[in-house]
């Protein structure tokens, strides 16, 4: 019996944890939040908005093929976090120059583009036969981590 407890408190415990973000209505959504968002992406579509923190989080879809995007803003509607789904071909040169150096015969997946406080870093999946790697870079191709998957 005391098994079957602990183990029920291990689960609640590993389930509060994951549920740090409060889903949200539209309409519970401050209207400098609002604005802001619907002014930075018009075109947004199947947005969803959650309460992360002190900042409200919209997941949201671009364009023809449903780019992913999650962006974060302030309570006053400002912008603090942009992280949106990219294609490899989209990273700036010096990236893909030193991901050609130093990961050359890897397989590029899960890219992203993310802005936040003015510095843009990428992240990204390498994979080849025997290794994948999570790794991040700046915009000059420096790698700023590099984590075995």
């Amino acid at each position: 019996m005391k098994k079957v407890f602990l183990m029920g408190s291990l689960v609640l415990a590993l389930f509060a944890n994951t549920a740090s973000a409060q889903d949200l209505h539209q309409s519970q959504v401050p209207s400098l939040v609002l604005n802001s968002f619907q002014k930075a992406f018009p075109k947004a579509t199947d947005v969803e908005w959650e309460l992360d923190g002190q900042n409200y989080k919209a997941e949201f879809e671009t364009g023809l093929l449903g780019t992913d995007h999650d962006v974060w803003y302030s309570k006053t509607g400002t912008l603090i976090r942009h992280k949106e789904e990219i294609s490899k071909n989209k990273l700036p040169q010096k990236v893909l120059a030193k991901i050609n150096r130093d990961f050359n015969g890897y397989r590029a997946d899960d890219v992203k583009k993310i802005t936040e406080g003015g510095k843009t870093t990428y992240t990204l999946e390498l994979k080849s036969f025997t290794k994948e790697w999570k790794v991040a870079l700046d915009s000059e191709g420096t790698l700023l981590s590099k984590v075995a998957d």
